[in-house]
């Protein structure tokens, strides 16, 4: 078995997402989800439940007023920020922990993960572009095939870097070059194993290569470059931070020049203090 294979076969053995959420998911896979019965099955979980009333009492989602009831929540919120909240409560304990392999501490990652997913929403909303709704999500996942290289298996990135540094190749080039694989298709591996929307996997797929993506995607392009903008923070960065290379192609669909990244940026890190302590807390 080649590595490549050794490490999608143990992509399937991760654990799957908490019962509540996954069922709940599969639940807002059908368009004529009854709320009713989606709100009766995020209560019997009271974790989960706890964090969706505090995520909707929220300034970031406009709580203007308390929301005492799981019903009214969903109600409010709507299925498409409904599974925002869901698909965060069930990663976001994976993100806070250490991965060793890429040098980042506890913490680290789910705070690069929340600065690209709010730079992708920024970029839009500063575009006067209409942001898909799996957006923040997918930008929210874009790192997550670390969790498995850097944890489960226990991937040492170091020697990744340095055959990267030593023949000028962006760092998803020289994981491939090492394992047969990268963190980006290692991700989406696992996001399909959770049965998560395909257009949420593609955009994880490709993020790192979207000139190569088999489709043109505006959410796509939108996580790429929230991925390269959180990457200027310098927040959360690991061992890897600043081998990553933005796409001119993504910057010119997007219309984007220097001028509108420094606003954009400077956006970026305006809101992120209020997010960051949403999703951190």
């Amino acid at each position: 078995m080649s590595r490549r294979e050794e490490i999608l076969a143990r992509v399937k053995t991760v654990e799957a997402l908490p019962s509540a959420i996954q069922q709940a998911i599969d639940l807002l896979g059908d368009a004529d989800a009854d709320m009713g019965e989606l709100a009766r099955i995020i209560e019997f979980d009271p974790g989960l439940t706890s964090n969706v009333l505090r995520l909707v009492n929220s300034p970031y989602f406009g709580g203007l007023r308390t929301i005492t009831s799981l019903r009214e929540a969903v109600v409010r919120l709507g299925a498409g920020q409904v599974f925002q909240l869901l698909i965060a409560c069930g990663v976001i304990p994976c993100m806070r922990a250490e991965i060793k392999g890429y040098g980042l501490s506890p913490g680290m990652l789910l705070e690069h993960s929340v600065v690209a997913a709010v730079a992708a929403r920024t970029v839009a909303r500063e575009l006067g572009l209409t942001a898909p709704d799996h957006t923040f999500t997918a930008a929210l996942l874009s790192n997550i095939g670390k969790i498995v290289l850097g944890t489960f298996l226990e991937v040492d990135a170091g020697p990744i870097l340095e055959i990267a540094t030593r023949h000028g190749l962006t760092f998803e080039a020289a994981e491939e070059a090492v394992l047969g694989i990268s963190h980006d298709e290692v991700g989406a591996a696992l996001l399909e194993h959770w049965h998560l929307p395909e257009p949420i996997v593609f955009a994880v797929r490709w993020r790192l290569k979207p000139e190569q993506a088999p489709r043109r995607d505006l959410a796509l392009d939108l996580v790429h470059m929230g991925s390269a903008l959180a990457l200027m923070t310098g927040l959360g960065v690991g061992v890897d931070g600043l081998n990553y290379r933005p796409s001119p192609v993504v910057a010119e669909r997007l219309g984007l020049d220097a001028a509108a990244l420094e606003r954009i940026l400077a956006s970026v890190v305006t809101a992120l203090d209020e997010v960051r302590a949403l999703f951190t807390a």
